[in-house]
């Protein structure tokens, strides 16, 4: 099992900058591929981005390429993303999730095992 815990997440004006961390426990984070997924209102959940279990490895989807940078430090046992130039549609409520490790990079929310809480992000135009 894996627990995972967001923060970072809160109120920003457009083009500002937002960093969300993801706090992992239970077993090695270093075993898990991780990624990071978001929902808004009345909408699916929908991938953002993804890494491998070392970190050499990223995906992430056309609508945040360039502005969003996903990353983790294992020592701290910790994800995170970074995100730059935000705009309004980028407002949803942020998830992290875990799967066992592989060398692909899934997309879709049924190929991850643990998920996060989630945390608000908002950006006001």
């Amino acid at each position: 099992q894996v627990q995972l815990v967001e923060s970072g997440g809160g109120l920003v004006q457009a083009g500002g900058s937002l960093r969300l961390s993801c706090a992992t426990s239970g077993r090695t984070a270093s075993n898990y591929n991780m990624g990071w997924f978001r929902q808004a209102p009345g909408k699916e959940r929908d991938f953002v981005a993804a890494l491998t279990w070392l970190g050499s490895r990223t995906s992430y989807a056309d609508s945040v390429k360039g502005r969003f940078s996903i990353s983790r430090d294992n020592a701290k046992n910790t994800l995170y993303l970074q995100m730059n130039s935000l705009k309004p549609e980028d407002t949803a409520v942020y998830y992290c999730a875990a799967r066992s490790r592989t060398t692909v990079l899934p997309q879709k929310v049924v190929d991850y095992d643990y998920w996060g809480q989630g945390t608000q992000v908002t950006v006001s135009s």
